[in-house]
């Protein structure tokens, strides 16, 4: 069966995203970290053969191809709900097969980390990439997981949004977990980050 990589992506509009990192690091430095970050994303992924990468974007205004994005991804729309109301709808959109979602704001995030998790999609009815705030960075599903309802009153942004998700799928269900990563939501992540950064140009 075909992968598929879903990628949820905000319109890169200034002072509409990052919001909670603004707040810590200012609105102009937020926009150009969730720019920069998402624009490799997209270049490491999306041009990986193992997987079909789609751009989820939002708003539904966002026509998700003007010169921002670096490669020609197709484009589905994000609609209205909450978060699991609009991860479900992306999962339900695809085609059968193995599908993996991930956020835009991982600047960590490498195609192997997607390969570990389609290769534990082989084994696996449901596999998650911890954060390390209690959240999760990727999510990915089976055929047989995409027939439940992992998403169903998630306490969404919060310590428990990981453990909700996986509570919701059947007993019957397998799950594998990924490596911790972290995502940048506040000033405190940024600033990890970028010690991290500096580390790793000193090696």
């Amino acid at each position: 069966m075909p992968r598929t990589l879903l990628i949820f992506v905000k319109a890169p509009r200034l002072g509409q995203v990052k919001r909670r990192l603004a707040r810590d690091i200012g609105g102009s430095e937020a926009w150009r970290f969730y720019r920069r970050t998402t624009r490799r994303l997209i270049l490491r992924l999306g041009r990986d053969p193992r997987w079909r990468c789609h751009l989820v974007v939002t708003p539904d205004s966002f026509d998700g191809r003007e010169r921002f994005w670096p490669l020609p991804c197709p484009v589905i729309k994000q609609g209205r709900g909450n978060l699991g109301v609009r991860m479900r709808r992306a999962f339900e959109t695809m085609a059968p097969g193995p599908a993996v979602l991930v956020g835009s704001d991982i600047p960590e995030l490498t195609p192997s980390h997607i390969a570990k998790a389609f290769a534990a999609l082989g084994r696996a009815d449901a596999v998650f990439g911890p954060a390390e705030d209690g959240g999760y960075w990727l999510v990915g599903l089976s055929p047989r997981a995409r027939r439940a309802d992992p998403f169903a009153d998630v306490a969404w942004s919060s310590s428990s949004a990981l453990a909700d998700t996986v509570a919701n799928l059947p007993r019957s269900h397998s799950v594998a977990i990924l490596d911790r990563l972290g995502d940048v939501d506040i000033g405190a992540d940024h600033a990890r980050w970028r010690m991290r950064c500096r580390q790793q140009a000193a090696i």
